[in-house]
């Protein structure tokens, strides 16, 4: 099994910044990829960025590309977003995720459906 926590979010203003970190314990030996989804009461998980845990490339969401950038520490199981310009339609529950499954290609990155782990989220506010 494998625990995802979250942490970083907050209130902030239009054009803040804020990263979150998300931190893996337990048996993430097999760790083949991280992401993050935002998820608002009611609407389906939307991708926003995803980083492959063995050679570090990354993939984003078209919403927040430019602004948002994914990262890791292997060392301390931890995954990071760092969100710049923010916009109050950012606001919403960043939830982190893990997949153990080799996937092929770059399109599976997107779908939450194939993560085998998730966090509790953490909210995210920008207000206007």
């Amino acid at each position: 099994q494998v625990q995802l926590v979250e942490s970083g979010g907050g209130l902030v203003e239009t054009g803040a910044s804020l990263t979150l970190s998300c931190v893996a314990s337990g048996r993430t030996s097999n760790t083949f990829a991280m992401g993050w989804f935002r998820q608002a009461p009611g609407k389906d998980r939307e991708f926003v960025a995803a980083i492959n845990w063995n050679d570090g490339s990354t993939y984003y969401g078209d919403s927040v590309k430019g602004r948002f950038t994914i990262s890791r520490d292997k060392a301390k199981n931890t995954v990071y977003l760092q969100m710049d310009s923010l916009r109050p339609e950012d606001s919403d529950t960043y939830l982190c995720a893990l997949e153990t499954a080799v996937h092929g290609g770059t399109t599976w990155y997107a779908w939450p459906t194939l993560y085998d782990y998730w966090g509790q989220g953490t909210q995210v506010t920008v207000s206007s």
